[in-house]
């Protein structure tokens, strides 16, 4: 963990209209909650986009044919190169709202949530088997509590 607040540089674009989407203030606020004390500085990308974009990035660089809720690309500098990117964060805005409406969250908590899981992504960690994904999640719901924002689980 590190001390002191996180500098964090996040560029917020918006693939669709942004009616009814969260400012991209909300998304750098969430980012940051997940970077506190786990990085000093970083410069991240946030981009929402529709079912079509999510989809076809989906398809590209993970094989699944299916628009998904949030794709994590975490830069890979080469060997001898300290930048402080951490990476870019893709949020496929439909299919956000679906969840949140199927799962009776409100809209800008799973927002909130999405963007954190995302930026642990892009930090390292990792819920590929039942310890780190039990890890990760309380995780999520320790910097969602201090956002103010409910269990997402």
């Amino acid at each position: 963990m590190t001390k002191g607040p996180v500098q964090l540089d996040v560029s917020v674009t918006y693939g669709l209209p942004r009616a009814g989407l969260p400012a991209a203030t909300s998304f750098r606020r969430w980012a940051a909650a997940a970077a506190q004390g786990r990085i000093k500085r970083a410069d991240l990308a946030i981009r929402l986009v529709d079912a079509k974009e999510g989809r076809a990035l989906n398809r590209h660089y993970r094989g699944k044919d299916y628009a998904t809720n949030v794709l994590s690309f975490p830069v890979e500098l080469p060997e001898g190169v300290t930048l402080p990117l951490l990476g870019d964060l893709v949020i496929c805005a439909p299919v956000v709202a679906k969840e949140a409406l199927e799962q009776g969250k409100p809209l800008n908590a799973h927002y909130a949530h999405l963007t954190i899981h995302g930026v642990l992504h892009l930090l390292g960690l990792d819920h590929e088997d039942e310890r780190e994904a039990e890890a990760m999640e309380q995780i999520e719901r320790d910097i969602l509590a201090t956002l103010g924002l409910p269990d997402p689980y």
